[in-house]
């Protein structure tokens, strides 16, 4: 991520109001933006149905591509939009190479696949971070679904830790 000077056309992380994530993708492409909000399908189970119900990859957050200079004031302000990340005031633009990597995990129905589901007792290793290397036992799945729980195994001391799941690995 790099923080966008210029004025040509850039992906941007666009924050929504709570579960308004379709409305303002609706709204930004009426403003003929490109837009990307990549969803994962989820199992629920309600009684003795299981169906698959589609969900954001990450709860009220978007992608759009416009040139900031020209189009910052209208997509702060399209419905369904609380704001475009910032940092120091200045809109913060996305690599292409991260909107092209998320693509590239789409199956044929447009959800990103998983590509590793982890069951519970699976042994994990964290592959980046301040915690690279450290080695523990996968514990369950929270509400966010690409986050894991961890339960460190780490010079004999135990403790849980809440990491994003796109930097845990499976050990054999």
């Amino acid at each position: 991520m790099s923080i966008g000077a210029n004025d040509d056309a850039k992906w941007y992380a666009i924050r929504t109001r709570p579960m308004e994530e379709e409305r303002a993708e609706i709204n930004l492409r009426n403003w003929q933006v490109q837009t990307f909000a990549p969803k994962l399908k989820e199992l629920r189970t309600s009684g003795y149905r299981n169906q698959y119900v589609s969900k954001p990859l990450f709860s009220s957050y978007i992608f759009a591509h416009f040139d900031a200079g020209k189009q910052l004031h209208d997509i702060n302000y399209t419905r369904g939009v609380k704001s475009v990340v910032s940092f120091g005031g200045r809109p913060v633009y996305i690599d292409d190479n991260i909107i092209t990597l998320l693509r590239e995990k789409m199956d044929v129905d447009g959800f990103i696949r998983r590509d590793q589901e982890l069951e519970p007792g699976d042994r994990v290793r964290i592959n980046s971070g301040p915690f690279k290397s450290l080695v523990g036992i996968f514990k369950r799945r929270t509400t966010d679904k690409d986050r894991v729980r961890i339960l460190l195994d780490a010079i004999n001391y135990q403790s849980h830790l809440l990491i994003d799941r796109a930097i845990v690995d499976r050990v054999n």
